[in-house]
């Protein structure tokens, strides 16, 4: 990586992250806080945590208030034994969280199942009068156009498949770089310590109890998303996306967009499921022309 794309990712004297933690329904919820300016809520995908967003911060820190949260039940958060993991209890949970900060107005980022999550938040937002969002940002999010885990979450979500899946996952550590490199569109594109980074969390009980519990809820948070677009159909919006996603597909991008009216769709070529990672500098490129510009061009 040469200087140039260095200072891009990691700018000099970006503002220093810090490490906190909120209660949230009676739990710890750690998140990462950097920068000031207009608040930012970073919202990762099923198995991420705050570590999604390491290319992230220190850019977007210079332009704003940046939150980027552990979900509870993963990362280095709490993870209550009796969690509801729908999706709108889930949206209720970071809005708890956007008001245990203080903040009131905000824009929102979630990617893949996160940006399920926020996508459910948004539309709550009229619930609660003293939040407003001002921006959403999606990245590749699950939606009811992409036919990922419609199958398979039904039976994983069963007694007997969650059983299997748990008792057999402790022996297939050795499969993780496999599914990592299926995330990325270019496996050589994948940054030095991405595999050891989500690994660390994976050994606190009841980490992959979380992911079963979500995946019960999966297509009753497909339909329940068709629900509520037209609740957020003005947001204003913007959808990134990898061409070589393998896991929540482009094609189905331009499905989610006809259900924004003030909407813009961005496209990297070639690239995966994790653009923030593996193209981070466009990302961010992209990210801060968003946020930056008060309407579209």
């Amino acid at each position: 990586m040469d200087s140039k794309v260095t200072e891009q990712i990691f700018p000099q004297n970006a503002p220093p992250i810090e490490e906190l933690f909120a209660e949230v329904d009676g739990a710890r919820m750690r998140y990462l806080r950097a920068g000031s300016g207009p608040p930012l809520i970073l919202l990762h995908g099923l198995m991420g945590y705050s570590f999604s967003w390491r290319f992230t911060i220190p850019t977007l820190s210079r332009h704003a208030r940046v939150y980027a949260v552990d979900s509870l039940g993963t990362g280095f958060s709490d993870r209550p034994a009796s969690l509801d993991c729908s999706v709108r209890s889930g949206a209720d949970r970071l809005l708890s969280f956007v008001k245990s900060v203080g903040v009131t107005s905000f824009d929102l980022l979630g990617t893949s199942y996160g940006g399920a999550v926020a996508m459910m938040a948004a539309s709550m937002c009229v619930q609660h009068p003293d939040l407003r969002l001002r921006k959403l940002i999606l990245v590749a999010p699950v939606n009811p156009w992409s036919p990922h885990g419609r199958r398979l979450a039904p039976f994983l979500g069963t007694k007997l498949g969650s059983t299997l899946f748990l008792r057999s996952v402790d022996h297939m550590h050795w499969t993780f770089p496999f599914w990592l490199a299926r995330l990325f569109g270019d496996p050589n594109r994948i940054p030095t310590g991405t595999l050891e980074g989500y690994v660390a969390p994976v050994s606190i009980p009841g980490s992959f109890q979380y992911a079963i519990e979500v995946v019960r809820h999966w297509n009753d948070c497909l339909q329940q998303l068709e629900t509520i677009l037209p609740q957020i159909a003005d947001v204003p919006t913007l959808l990134i996306w990898g061409s070589a996603d393998a896991a929540v597909y482009a094609q189905s991008a331009e499905k989610l967009r006809q259900h924004f009216r003030n909407c813009e769709l961005v496209v990297y070529p070639g690239v995966g499921h994790l653009p923030y990672e593996e193209v981070p500098e466009r990302f961010n490129a992209t990210l801060i022309d968003f946020l930056m510009r008060s309407t579209f061009t």
